[in-house]
């Protein structure tokens, strides 16, 4: 598979990285998402991102092979077994000792803020939290996951070494804003999305939790009018633009890694294919981000990327 470097981290990793999401949200069976994690390692796969209880799905399941991934997390939020407020230093650290706990782990390569909105995060108590981690060995470099102008600002600050935004075929927003950012200061981008939640499907087709983010990129590709056909793909119409939306994404100028959440086995082989065969061709990344622009327009509203 091919490899890239995570900007100032430093590390080489896989286009294509493991999403910790759907397995954690939806309670998958542990053997499952060993079935999921273990061929992708052993085919070059080696990013994993938790995500609240796909860490301890992910920490049985590959918690013996730590030396062969880059592993990535998220803090934060407040929760229950955790003191502190949303984005108080105390409820990230005891986060970050919880994680490690549950991924089986003394370290974790890369911890991210999630999503917290501008103001908290130019606030700088969470950052500051993430730095004290860093310094105390817990974590090896810090970053930010989220979207549009935070996404921009967390790109430009010396101590954020990666962050993860949404970038797909119907959300670009983040193309135009904080990739330019991210490469001008060596900052490693991991894609949320990448296949923008199957937004060719039928609304009836679409189930869990990213019910919403399907409808708004449905939406947006009705209005963007584009079809396989039209960019010289043939075949399955779900197939084509499963290829079509990884390769865009895997095309980005300053993209490292496209993380891909997935609950079957089956789904690992299909997209490390997909992923062999490279970026798209320039002229076809053309027409969907022209299209993208154009439905913007018509639509006379700004398309903000979903955070």
């Amino acid at each position: 598979m091919e490899q890239r470097i995570l900007g100032k981290t430093g590390f080489e990793v896989s286009a294509l990285g493991f999403g910790g999401g759907p397995v954690g949200f939806l309670s998958t069976d542990r053997q499952q998402v060993a079935e999921i994690l273990n061929p992708l390692l052993d085919q070059g796969g080696d990013t994993a991102a938790g995500y609240f209880g796909s860490e301890e799905a992910i920490g049985e399941a590959v918690g013996h092979r730590r030396e062969d991934y880059v592993l990535v997390s998220k803090c934060g939020q407040a929760f229950e077994d955790v003191d502190g407020e949303a984005w108080s230093a105390q409820a990230i650290e005891q986060t970050i000792d919880r994680s490690l706990k549950r991924l089986k782990t003394d370290h974790i390569d890369v911890m991210l803020l999630h999503s917290c909105d501008l103001e908290t995060l130019k606030e700088g108590e969470a950052l500051g939290a993430l730095i004290a981690a860093r310094s105390a060995g817990k974590v090896r470099f810090v970053g930010y996951s989220g979207d549009n102008e935070a996404a921009v600002y967390a790109a430009g600050l010396d101590d954020v070494a990666v962050i993860e935004t949404s970038v797909n075929i119907c959300d670009q927003a983040n193309i135009d804003g904080a990739l330019p950012e991210a490469q001008r200061n060596n900052v490693g981008v991991l894609a949320k999305r990448p296949i923008a939640n199957a937004a060719w499907k039928d609304a009836s087709e679409q189930q869990g939790i990213y019910v919403d983010y399907a409808r708004t990129y449905s939406e947006r590709l009705a209005k963007m009018g584009i079809t396989p056909a039209d960019l010289g793909f043939s075949g399955a119409v779900g197939e084509a633009w499963t290829e079509i939306a990884l390769r865009f994404t895997l095309s980005m100028p300053g993209l490292t890694t496209a993380i891909v959440g997935t609950t079957r086995p089956s789904n690992i082989g299909h997209n490390l294919e997909i992923a062999a065969k490279g970026v798209l061709p320039e002229q076809i990344v053309a027409e969907l981000r022209s299209a993208f622009r154009s439905a913007e327009t018509a639509a006379a509203e700004s398309w903000l990327a979903q955070t």
